[in-house]
């Protein structure tokens, strides 16, 4: 990657989070620390407002947005692949989300790129098993519970068919199996719990707090999962 294109890369970065600390750059880029502090002096010269927070890192001054910008081939046509899968993948909820997204994004391409990305779009085709049903219309609502850290209630029905009413700090969102699965905190085990969406027959997102101060992150607890042996 050649120096522009390391500058431009670093303002998108900071812009998609609040902080990004020197070390953090430097190994997304593959550069040393040093060259990271001369390419932020650079873009403050160039005039993108770009501080500093001790302990947090650098940060876009809020209000500074990038133009838009044009993509790649290869960039156009990973979107299209990920509309795909969103397709397939998600619910009613987050489908149409994924679209507007989608939507602006195209928006910003060039007539050949377009041109390209249409052709491309009707060769992309995406299957799953007929025995993976899709979930129910909770990852929207889910997704925000996670964000804002509220309990959800919820009507759910194990694989055994019994029938139970839960409250829970969702900690996170896992697809695996061909199956999407929300893991928390359940109030009523006192202890994480993994509930496959499809088994979901209610979903109230509540206003209240988690109870628990600390939660272990979703990587951890997917960790502890039992995998099946390599032979």
């Amino acid at each position: 990657m050649n120096r522009i294109d390391r500058l431009f890369g670093i303002t998108t970065l900071l812009q998609t989070k609040k902080h990004v600390p020197a070390d953090q750059l430097a190994a997304h880029f593959d550069i040393s620390v040093r060259t990271v502090y001369r390419d932020i002096k650079a873009l403050g010269e160039q005039g993108i407002p770009i501080s500093f927070e001790p302990n947090r890192g650098y940060f876009l001054v809020q209000g500074y947005f990038l133009p838009p910008v044009s993509f790649t081939s290869e960039e156009a046509n990973a979107l299209v692949l990920l509309e795909a899968i969103a397709g397939v993948l998600a619910d009613t909820s987050i489908r149409a989300h994924c679209a507007t997204a989608l939507h602006k994004v195209k928006a910003v391409l060039r007539a050949p790129e377009k041109d390209r990305l249409e052709q491309f779009t009707s060769r992309i085709e995406l299957h799953v098993p007929e025995y993976a049903q899709g979930p129910a219309d909770y990852l929207a609502p889910l997704q925000s519970a996670i964000a804002s850290q509220h309990i959800v209630e919820m009507a759910y029905c194990d694989k055994s068919g019994v029938a139970s009413q839960r409250r829970v700090e969702p900690i996170g969102l896992a697809f695996y199996n061909f199956a999407w699965h929300l893991v928390g905190w359940c109030h009523l085990r006192q202890d994480y719990r993994d509930f496959r969406l499809t088994r979901i027959q209610r979903l109230v997102a509540t206003a209240s707090p988690f109870t628990l101060p600390q939660h272990i992150t979703l990587t951890e607890y997917i960790s502890r999962l039992p995998r099946p042996q390599v032979v």
